[in-house]
């Protein structure tokens, strides 16, 4: 049994809080670039590189990559060999948040009720996921969601006979919807299967996977590649002002699910997509 101090969580999450709202991931720096050279329309690549520019002034100067430095969530596969010790773990991880948001000069975006609007002030609480896995390390992922974005997502509550073409239309009608709203070129996340609840989760999390890693499902590969193609096909473009690149990428995840439905959720991601990853 390995011990992990709930100090040190706290620690881990503050540092990449900060790290996500100021720095892009290298996967997606990558495909950034990548979009660049692909773009055709002269106003789209215009464009992509302000947007470029603007990447590199956050970084430099420690300025958030968007005003909306979003509402934290954070997935967390703890090792069932592991045991936390110095207090809550919920605790601990909320603590990191409102360490990141305040000590990083980060926006603070979260209201303490729904109806009632009571700003709290230092980001939390936040969305935290936790599963239960082999092992003696904690592996954690941080994500903060801008609502610009979160604003754009669906769920579909298909019948089993629509099959993969109805969740072909599904995907396309999100991403229509969408539009500019979700600060395109976006990640589009799509979960399929599972609950209502566990479609939607998936599709949070298919947005945390690293652009370079295929899907070991070869239908959701195909799948990925040609929801990715459709979509930039649409013409929305960046900023949606038109162009070829509407989208960065398509990750599905999927899950069993009962007889009588095909839950499919999509969750857009905007052109930042924010999220750090690491494992203690």
């Amino acid at each position: 049994m390995r011990s992990v101090k709930t100090e040190e969580i706290t620690r881990q999450i503050r540092e990449m809080c900060i790290e996500a709202n100021h720095f892009l991931s290298s996967d997606m720096k990558e495909v950034f670039d990548q979009a660049v050279k692909k773009e055709e329309s002269p106003l789209g690549r215009q464009i992509l590189n302000q947007l470029e520019e603007n990447l590199k002034i956050a970084g430099e100067d420690m300025i958030p990559i968007c005003q909306d430095t979003g509402m934290a969530v954070i997935f967390i596969k703890a090792g069932q060999e592991v045991h936390f010790e110095g207090g809550s773990l919920t605790d601990a991880v909320n603590e990191g948040v409102r360490q990141g948001y305040v000590d990083g000069y980060l926006r603070k975006s979260v209201v303490r009720d729904p109806i009632e609007r009571e700003n709290t002030k230092d980001n939390t609480p936040a969305i935290i996921h936790y599963e239960i896995v082999e092992g003696d390390q904690v592996d954690i992922t941080v994500a903060p969601k801008g609502f610009g974005s979160e604003n754009m997502s669906r769920v579909f509550m298909l019948k089993p006979a629509d099959g993969i073409e109805g969740v072909k239309e599904a995907i396309l009608t999100a991403v229509k919807d969408a539009g500019p709203n979700a600060c395109p070129p976006m990640v589009v996340g799509v979960g399929i299967g599972g609950t209502f609840e566990k479609c939607a989760l998936m599709a949070k999390h298919a947005l945390t996977r690293n652009l370079h890693e295929i899907s070991p499902v070869p239908y959701v590969r195909e799948l990925e590649k040609e929801m990715l193609e459709k979509i930039n096909n649409l013409g929305i473009g960046p900023g949606g002002l038109g162009g070829r690149v509407t989208a960065f990428a398509v990750n599905i995840e999927t899950y069993p699910t009962h007889i009588a439905g095909l839950p499919v959720a999509v969750n857009i991601c905007c052109h930042v997509n924010r999220h750090v990853h690491r494992v203690i």
